[in-house]
């Protein structure tokens, strides 16, 4: 930005301001529902856990987990869905095709558990 854009009286570099913030929120809202509307949705392994622990997706949608950790970890619910080692900094990705709420865990590290709710 040029230096007129902050000249001027108090009120008009206020208003510019606030205009300014305006837009910049309007970008990063947009931003953060145009993510949720593509249906993906991320779980990070780090510090020997899922974060979220438990996530709610529509039927269609996909979860990425991604292994932040640096030793390998799984993502598995028995008879459901099975990752099989994701080395560190790698992911696994899963489509929900069923309703139902399944809870998962590391086969290699049974204290790291979650849930993932389809709708």
């Amino acid at each position: 930005m040029n230096d007129r854009f902050w000249q001027g009286d108090g009120q008009g570099w206020r208003r510019r301001v606030t205009v300014a913030l305006v837009c910049a929120w309007g970008v990063l809202n947009t931003g953060a529902s145009a993510v949720a509307a593509t249906g993906r949705h991320t779980v990070v392994i780090e510090g020997v856990k899922f974060e979220p622990e438990t996530l709610t997706v529509k039927r269609g949608e996909t979860v990425t987990w991604i292994n932040k950790d640096p030793f390998p970890h799984t993502v598995t619910a028995s008879g459901v869905f099975d990752s099989h080692d994701i080395p560190s900094n790698r992911s696994w990705r899963y489509t929900a095709h069923k309703a139902g709420e399944y809870a998962y865990s590391c086969t290699l590290h049974p204290n790291m558990k979650g849930t993932l709710r389809v709708e």
